[in-house]
């Protein structure tokens, strides 16, 4: 009985650690391409800690200086969408996304972000579109598939 029980604690602390890294990675989080590297640029950090701050100005200024480094940088163009959308300017964020997911399509953290980009200007079709591909990317779901799923249930609950 005490080898059941122990079993059942040791799953229950892997789902809980599982858990805890979806939620720690749904901001923003990359596709696993080298984000290690590219934290490692100051410019990145302090646009991450502007994001943080949500001093959507800094955030830009500093993302900027990121791509204007390293144009492959995924998780800044990412980033970068996220600060415009927060400030309303959608078609540059639809611009950011787009590159973000031009350099990797399954970018998480871009395909959550843009699909809430379109639900926030009414295109349920586009938004959904990432959401299938979320569920394509996270074969065992994530927090980026989770969290967009819900702001789609949530977008079609206001619409009845």
């Amino acid at each position: 009985m005490w080898i059941k029980k122990m079993a059942m604690a040791v799953t229950l602390i892997a789902a809980t650690q599982l858990a805890s890294t979806q939620i720690l990675f749904a901001m923003g989080s990359d596709s696993g391409s080298s984000s290690l590297v590219k934290a490692a640029d100051p410019a990145f950090e302090l646009g991450k800690q502007a994001i943080d701050a949500k001093d959507w100005n800094m955030a830009i200024d500093h993302m900027t200086k990121v791509v204007e480094k390293d144009p492959k940088n995924a998780d800044a163009f990412n980033y970068l969408g996220f600060a415009h959308r927060q400030m309303g300017d959608y078609e540059t964020a639809f611009s950011d996304y787009g590159k973000a997911l031009a350099i990797n399509p399954e970018h998480k953290g871009a395909n959550e972000y843009i699909g809430e980009a379109y639900l926030k200007t009414g295109n349920l079709s586009m938004a959904e579109q990432h959401l299938a591909k979320l569920d394509e990317i996270c074969t065992f779901g994530c927090a980026e598939y989770t969290l967009l799923k819900r702001k789609v249930a949530e977008f079609k609950a206001a619409k009845n």
